[in-house]
């Protein structure tokens, strides 16, 4: 039998805990570990035994989480998913330490519907699973499959012919998800500030999109900022699909904007790559130019074949720098990359492309 990955809980609330025991126990492929109500348990917890996945919560007693997670990556390295609330400060702090070596940020769970519930347990699940494959970690050696789900078909039908070319402005779209953030950086800080339009998909719960595209916005040349529905899709600008939401680009005579938009989870994510690369193929055609980067899964594979279809150039970020060669190497299996490159010569690429 497959090893399981073995979890620590670390947060200070009781009810938090016993929810992450019960989402996490649900999947076969993990197993709850322990459980502690502040770093100083955890850290004799650690002691006794060392878990592949630690799920770390922000703002505890006697010692935060960041604090912790210093601490953790400077004397045991241990792939860490920052669990965090929906506030603003939270976010921030959450954003901090991504930069600090965790993998992933996901949502406190809370009550809800059922169907609320079931999404939060796909994304907490798939969340430990692929901190356990991060680079530069503690590797698993099992492949975890991606269970059955939802296509782009349940937002927008694919398309019946090719889009038509009214315009030659070029449009990129990027998806991303584990290690994303820091690579969307590292990307969109190299890029002029004329640069084309930029679309993207980052992997991110509701809330933090808000945080991450303001942060990003004071460090690059560029504008960035989350999509509103409606907005123009210009030159020097990029627009972050918000958390929670599917993003989809579309397209008025020579115009490019972007609608935001509800939906089930399609590829196990809302928002999706999928759903944006498939609006690219379908509204901009031979004008994309489309990139797909770090994540665990196969998010964007097929939406990315599509746009190759429909006529536009794709890069995929190498193995060599992704935190997880999933979403690239999906791609590229099947047959939607044009062009593999290293992470920091994928800015060159696109413009390249685009000129």
């Amino acid at each position: 039998m497959p090893k399981k990955i073995k979890v620590l809980i670390v947060d200070d609330s009781a009810v938090v805990r016993q929810t992450m025991v019960e989402i996490l126990s649900s999947d076969p492929q993990i197993e709850v570990m322990s459980t502690a109500g502040d770093p100083f348990i955890a850290a004799d917890r650690i002691r006794q035994e060392v878990p592949d996945v630690i799920t770390l919560d922000v703002e505890m007693p006697r010692m935060d989480g960041i604090t912790f997670l210093h601490k953790i990556m400077s004397q045991h390295p241990i792939p860490v998913v920052m669990c965090s609330s929906l506030t603003e400060k939270g976010s921030e702090t959450a954003l901090k330490a991504l930069e600090y070596g965790a993998v992933e940020i996901i949502q406190k769970p809370r009550l809800g519907t059922k169907a609320f519930l079931e999404e939060s347990r796909v994304r907490i699940c798939d969340a430990v699973k692929a901190a356990s494959q991060a680079r530069l970690r503690r590797v698993s050696a099992v492949t975890h499959q991606v269970a059955p789900k939802l296509t782009a078909d349940v937002i927008m039908e694919k398309p019946k012919s090719q889009a038509m070319m009214q315009t030659t402005e070029k449009v990129v779209v990027v998806g991303a998800s584990t290690g994303g953030t820091e690579a969307l950086r590292t990307f969109l800080e190299s890029l002029p500030a004329d640069c084309p339009g930029i679309v993207i998909v980052q992997h991110m719960p509701e809330g933090f999109t808000r945080a991450f595209s303001q942060r990003l916005d004071g460090l690059c040349r560029i504008t960035v900022k989350e999509a509103e529905n409606n907005d123009t899709v210009v030159r020097g600008r990029a627009l972050i699909a918000p958390g929670n939401h599917h993003l989809l680009l579309k397209r008025s005579g020579a115009r490019y904007y972007v609608e935001v938009k509800d939906g089930p989870l399609v590829s196990r994510h809302r928002p999706s790559v999928d759903v944006l690369f498939r609006s690219a193929a379908r509204y901009a055609g031979k004008n994309a130019v489309g990139v797909i980067m770090t994540g665990m899964g196969d998010d964007g594979a097929h939406g990315m074949l599509e746009m190759k279809q429909a006529g536009a150039l794709n890069i995929a970020q190498d193995e060599a720098s992704c935190i997880v060669f999933g979403m690239p190497n999906e791609a590229i299996k099947l047959g939607g990359v044009d062009y593999v490159r290293p992470l920091d010569a994928i800015s060159r690429e696109v413009l390249r492309l685009c000129n």
